[in-house]
C-alpha cells in the first residue's frame, strides 16, 4: 500500500455535554482553546513548530470572527502561525484534518493542530431582517415627527424569534429538518421503532461502560460559574431501558413517525484537538503516534437520504486503498439517528443498492455490530457538529491501540447530503 497521507500524532477532546448544561456559559472558543492547549502540553510541545491551526466549527459566533484564529491565540499559539476555520456541517472537524493532511501532501506544512468545536448552547436567537429595518428607521430619523413615526411603525411581529438551531438544522433544499430525513430512511429501509430504540439502548450501555477508556481522550473542565470539574461526557445514561424509550412519543413525524428524541443524538457542546504530521515529524515524535491517515473521501448524495452518507463516502475509500470491509477491525459511524446508522448497515450490505446508488458490481459487505461504535455513539455521547468529525478519529484511533488492532473506518453523515470518511492504521 501507499504512504501514508499524513500521521496523526497525539489528540485530546473536552468531555461533551448536553446543551444548556454544565458548559452553557462556556463559550466555543474557550471550549477550543482547553483542548488545544491540553494537546501542546502533553506532547511538550513548543507551538512555534506548528506551521497551521484548522479548525472545524459551524456556528461560528458573531464576536469571534475565524473563531479559529481567535482560539488559536487564546491558547498560546504565536502569533505568525496562521489559522482558518472550516464549515462542512457535520464534517467539519473531518474537513478540518483532512485540510491539514492536503497541506502536509503538497509540502505546505509538517505539522497542523486540527480538529473542531461546538457550542449548541449558544446558538443564538435571532429576530427578523424587518426587525432591523425598523431600528435604522428610527436610528435615521431626526425630527420629533419622523421619530414619532418610525416609532408608530413598530408592530410585535417584529419580534418573532428565529431559532437558530432550529433553521440550521433545516435543510433549505429539501426543507426537512435532520430529523424529518431519519424518517425518510426508516421508511425506505423498513426500520422500526423496536430497532431503533434497541440500537439507541447498545449505544447508552456501550458509552456507561466505556466510561473509564473514554476519560483517556478527555481533558477535565472547570466550567464558570459553579467551577466544579466536568470529567466524564454527560449524556450516557446508567438507568436506561427499552421501556423508558419507547415511552417516548414520536418527535420529527408526530403521527405517523418513529424517530424519538431517545433515538436520536443529543445536542451537545464540546471540542477536539488533534495533532497532524508529515512522516519526518512522526519518526521523531517522543511518543507512538496515533496513527496514520490512508485515505479519506467526501461524497454528494440527496439531502433528504443525507443518512446515508457514510455508505457514499465509505465507498470511495475503500476504492482508493483496494481494501473490503472484511479488512476493517473497527468501525465509527456517527450516531446522528439510529434509524441512519441502521439504513447505513442495510445498505452497505445491499447488492441492489451498490448497482443503483454506488455504482459497483457487489455490495461493499456486512458491518458486524461487534466492531461497529464499540464505546458508544452520539446518541449517547452527544453530536457537536463542528467536532464529532474529529471526536470519531481520536475515538477509534485510541480504541485500535488499546486493543492491539491495524485498520479502522471512521465515517458520517453530513446535512445538506453529504458523507465523509477515513480509513487510519496503526501498526498491530
Amino acid at each position: 500500500m501507499s504512504a501514508p497521507i499524513a500521521w496523526i500524532l497525539d489528540g485530546i477532546r473536552t468531555p461533551f455535554v448536553k446543551a444548556g448544561g454544565a458548559l452553557r456559559h462556556t463559550p466555543v472558543y474557550e471550549l477550543g482553546r482547553v483542548a488545544m492547549g491540553e494537546v501542546l502540553a502533553r506532547a511538550n510541545l513548543d507551538p512555534a513548530r506548528i506551521d497551521e491551526v484548522v479548525f472545524g466549527n459551524c456556528a461560528q459566533p458573531a464576536e469571534a470572527a475565524n473563531v479559529s484564529r481567535v482560539t488559536a491565540l487564546r491558547a498560546g499559539i504565536p502569533e505568525p502561525v496562521p489559522a482558518a476555520t472550516v464549515h462542512r456541517n457535520c464534517a467539519s472537524g473531518m474537513e478540518a484534518v483532512a485540510d491539514g493532511a492536503r497541506r502536509i501532501a503538497s509540502g505546505e506544512a509538517r505539522l497542523v493542530l486540527a480538529g473542531g468545536m461546538e457550542s449548541m448552547s449558544q446558538i443564538p436567537i435571532f429576530y427578523p431582517l424587518a426587525y432591523g429595518d425598523w431600528l435604522e428607521g428610527v436610528a435615521r430619523a431626526k425630527t420629533l415627527p419622523q421619530k414619532l413615526g418610525a416609532f408608530a411603525a413598530f408592530r410585535p411581529a417584529l419580534l418573532k424569534p428565529r431559532i437558530g438551531i432550529v433553521e440550521g438544522l433545516t435543510d433549505l433544499v429539501c426543507g426537512l429538518n435532520m430529523g424529518q430525513t431519519a424518517e425518510v430512511l426508516a421508511r425506505e429501509f423498513r426500520i422500526g421503532r423496536p430497532a431503533q430504540d434497541a440500537f439507541a439502548l447498545r449505544s447508552h450501555q456501550l458509552a456507561v461502560a466505556a466510561r473509564e477508556r473514554l476519560r483517556e481522550e478527555i481533558v477535565p473542565l472547570f466550567p464558570p460559574p459553579r467551577h466544579e470539574a466536568v470529567i466524564d461526557d454527560i449524556g450516557p445514561r446508567e438507568g436506561q431501558t427499552l421501556e423508558a424509550l419507547g415511552r417516548l412519543k414520536p418527535y420529527f413525524d408526530r403521527r405517523n413517525g418513529t424517530v424519538t428524541v431517545g433515538n436520536a443524538c443529543q445536542i451537545t457542546d464540546g471540542a477536539v484537538a488533534l495533532l497532524v504530521g508529515d512522516e519526518r515529524t512522526a519518526a521523531g515524535w517522543p511518543t507512538p503516534p496515533l496513527g496514520r491517515i490512508r485515505a479519506f473521501a467526501f461524497a454528494g448524495l440527496a439531502p433528504s437520504r443525507m443518512g446515508l452518507g457514510p455508505v457514499f463516502a465509505m465507498a470511495k475509500v475503500l476504492e482508493k486503498t483496494g481494501l473490503g470491509l472484511d479488512d476493517i477491525d473497527r468501525f465509527e459511524i456517527n450516531e446522528a439517528f439510529a434509524a441512519q446508522v441502521l439504513a447505513c448497515l442495510e445498505a452497505a450490505r445491499s447488492e441492489s443498492f451498490a448497482r443503483a446508488e454506488l455504482g459497483r458490481t457487489r455490495a461493499l459487505g456486512e458491518i458486524p455490530l461487534d466492531k461497529l461504535n464499540v464505546n458508544g455513539g452520539a446518541i449517547a455521547l452527544g453530536h457537536p457538529v463542528g467536532a464529532s468529525g474529529a471526536r470519531l478519529l481520536l475515538t477509534l484511533l485510541m480504541e485500535l491501540r488499546r486493543r492491539g488492532l491495524k485498520r479502522g473506518l471512521a465515517s458520517l453523515c453530513v446535512g445538506g447530503g453529504q458523507g465523509a470518511a477515513f480509513l487510519v492504521e496503526r501498526d498491530a
